[in-house]
């Protein structure tokens, strides 16, 4: 296989381009900065594109591998032949590879190898030549002696050998697992006496289940195999058994009277024995695959906007984690995350002392000028929302001072704050007053605060504790380092949490690069970074462009501009008469209509520069320090609240999209409890899926489609009337 032609024809690349993106991959160079900083190289392939050429790229070389190992071991067995040297070249995937390898390999102790043991291989062969001179019982007889005890013996081994050939044959594999596919149904039903024990009815929709292979959805796969993994469950793939056994023959069975009718019962026994079930587990493992790769996706779409949320910033804010029994914890934030003050009320049930917390957090806020309030969306939300919006009315009526509220997704806070990272942060803070401060600077800078959580407990996703973890944690991984390094890191206020996604390093250099700062202060330029243990010329490429110094002595430092580029960058401005003092002053805004009238292919030719990095040094230049979050919709500050009990079929809301799924999209509408679009309310287009049209954090247009009170449930659409 020509790798680098294969991945050229997947991904309608150039094949000057495929060559270099697999060259940069193979020096060690990181997705973000090949991304950012090798467009020419690269015909400017984004991040994504670039994370699915790397995984395919190790797929292929291993399969190869592959290859090379099981060509390896059937030579060394002298059992090689030109039809599998070509069946090798032409497998495109592992499965084949096995299959081709599967007569071949070690395998245990079965009843085939017994009756290979007893002498019994050239009797099967003779059986499945299918010579219609060939006298069965009598070949069979001059087998009888030592372990065979009669004919019938011999030939039952015999059959048990052609069983197994049959079994192993590639080509028949291939063709049951295509039929299986096309034509097999996975049915469910209750494991016996657990209908009873499913008190929730969380699996009764499968009670009684069937549905084509060729259609069943990836959710639903995942929701099977838990339920199975759960034992309430019972899973088949179910075929017709009959036409089966037909495909299994079809290769094998000749015109040969006796011995063919032995070789259709030996397909037939192979087929019940050892295809039927091994196709099986084949069939559903691949359907499990692709169920997770599919869960994946979701979750990486889901992930990045949430992480890449517009910061509130600069809002002195008040972080408010919701409870019952032991008292909603308030933690006050400076318009940096620095805390100021914490607290702890008691507005919600069994208490209900809600005019002793007014009085107290009316202090608190007139004290610190709290603008925002951040409150979870966990237990007791519900009420403590009831309860600000009552604050925020009254303190309007008696001060005139407006105070708004967000409810955030608090998913993941109690994981921070009972881990060793929130230990170090806030060493004297007890677990429930490190969440209150999580849920206040995730509103101030979702993607500074959420980073610090493992990304399968921020809840947006479906089934990812099923899933391959190594696979999930290698996707979302990615999806944080790429938002990292998209946004850009302050180098003298990051986190070790935040550093180590940034591109070239990892948590031992980001502890050195903060033990560095506190013991040395502030950096004053990017090139001090050399100066950090651990971190080389290499790593020092790799990140240097990621990390920003707000007010360094070189203004370039304070943009994505490569260090490599300084020097470009400077004779762009000269070539129109501009200084790096205009730039800290933000006096070059016509810079990209004079590059325009000047002629871009011109100026670039001049500064060394293709016209992509030139594209992107200019709108740097512009804009200093700039933040790409800025841009995107900020999120909706409520100062008042529906109750579901408000809500009637066709009225009109601005609403949150919250998460994503495979069967739709749940919606914050203000009410406490978020709503449903379902995939076929989301347009008047056909969408496959609703990542098509939706993303977590975008705000809608939605419109009430029903309410079910009793059951807390709000369908929504979004198609025009």
């Amino acid at each position: 296989m020509d790798i680098l032609q294969t991945i050229t024809q997947e991904f309608n690349l150039h094949p000057t381009h495929t060559q270099n993106i697999v060259s940069l991959l193979d020096e060690g160079n990181t997705v973000p900065f090949i991304a950012r900083y090798r467009k020419e190289m690269t015909g400017a392939c984004d991040d994504q594109v670039l994370r699915a050429l790397s995984d395919r790229l190790t797929y292929l070389r291993n399969l190869e591998k592959r290859k090379e190992e099981v060509s390896g071991s059937i030579t060394e067995q002298g059992k090689m032949t030109d039809e599998i040297r070509l069946a090798l070249g032409a497998a495109v995937t592992l499965t084949e590879v096995e299959d081709i390898y599967r007569p071949y390999k070690q395998k245990r102790k079965t009843r085939a190898s017994v009756a290979i043991a007893k002498g019994l291989q050239p009797l099967a062969d003779a059986i499945l030549a299918q010579d219609k001179g060939l006298n069965v019982a009598k070949a069979a007889e001059s087998y009888v002696g030592g372990e065979v005890g009669s004919a019938k013996d011999a030939i039952d081994g015999a059959r048990d050998i052609i069983a197994e050939i049959i079994s192993d044959d590639a080509a028949t594999r291939k063709k049951l697992r295509n039929f299986y596919f096309r034509h097999g149904e996975i049915t469910a039903c209750y494991a016996k006496g657990k209908e009873e024990l499913d008190e929730k009815k969380t699996y009764g929709m499968y009670a009684s289940y069937s549905e084509p292979v060729s259609e069943i959805k990836g959710h639903r796969v995942l929701a099977l195999n838990r339920g199975e993994k759960e034992e309430f469950l019972k899973v088949s793939v179910v075929v017709d058994a009959d036409f089966a056994k037909r495909i299994t023959a079809a290769n094998f069975i000749k015109d040969g009277g006796e011995s063919s009718q032995i070789v259709r019962e030996a397909a037939e026994d192979g087929y019940d024995r050892l295809i039927a079930p091994s196709v099986e587990r084949e069939i559903r493992a691949q359907l499990f695959e692709e169920a997770s790769e599919q869960a994946i996706k979701t979750f990486e779409l889901n992930l990045k906007p949430l992480l890449m949320q517009p910061p509130v910033k600069n809002k002195v804010t008040l972080g408010w984690d919701p409870a019952y029994r032991t008292g909603c914890k308030i933690c006050v934030v400076d318009g940096t995350g620095k805390v100021l003050d914490k607290t702890v009320v008691f507005p919600t049930p069994p208490q209900n002392r809600t005019e002793e917390a007014k009085l107290v957090l009316k202090k608190l806020i007139a004290k610190w000028g709290v603008e925002v309030i951040s409150c979870g969306n966990g237990t007791a939300s519900k009420e403590s929302e009831i309860f600000i919006v009552e604050l925020i009315k009254e303190i309007k009526a008696e001060t005139g001072k407006d105070v708004a509220y967000v409810i955030v997704n608090e998913a993941g806070a109690s994981v921070y704050s009972a881990s060793a990272l929130g230990a170090e942060e806030f060493p004297d803070y007890d677990v429930t007053a490190r969440s209150a401060v999580s849920i206040a600077r995730r509103l101030q800078d979702p993607l500074a605060e959420l980073i610090k959580i493992d990304p399968k407990s921020i809840g947006v996703g479906q089934y990812q504790h099923d899933m391959n973890e190594k696979r999930l944690d290698g996707a979302l991984s990615g999806v944080l380092e790429d938002c990292v390094n998209s946004v850009g890191v302050d180098l003298n206020t990051a986190s070790v949490s935040l550093l180590k996604y940034v591109a070239g390093l990892n948590s031992a250099v980001a502890k050195n690069i903060v033990a560095y700062r506190e013991a040395n202060g502030k950096f004053q330029s990017r090139k001090q970074l050399l100066k950090v243990p651990k971190l080389g010329e290499k790593a020092y490429t790799q990140c240097a462009g990621f990390l920003r110094i707000d007010d360094g002595k070189n203004v370039f430092d304070n943009t994505a501009v490569h260090p490599e580029s300084y020097e470009k960058a400077e004779k762009l401005l000269s070539l129109f008469s501009y200084t790096k003092e205009d730039v800290r002053a933000r006096r070059i805004d016509d810079l990209r209509q004079k590059i325009k009238a000047y002629g871009e292919e011109k100026a670039a030719k001049e500064t060394d520069l293709d016209r992509a990095t030139l594209a992107d040094i200019v709108t740097e230049l512009m804009k200093p320090g700039r933040d790409i979050r800025d841009s995107l919709p900020s999120p909706i500050l409520r100062k008042d609240l529906l109750s579901i009990a408000d809500l009637k079929a066709g009225m009109e809301l601005t609403g949150t999209v919250r998460n994503v799924v495979d069967f739709g999209a749940f919606i914050d509408i203000g009410v406490h409890q978020d709503g449903l679009v379902h995939i076929s309310e989301i347009t008047d287009k056909y969408i496959r899926h609703p990542s098509e049209a939706l993303k977590v954090g975008q705000v809608v247009q939605v419109r009430i489609k029903d309410v079910d009170v009793k059951k807390n449930r709000i369908a929504l659409t979004m198609k025009k009337k």
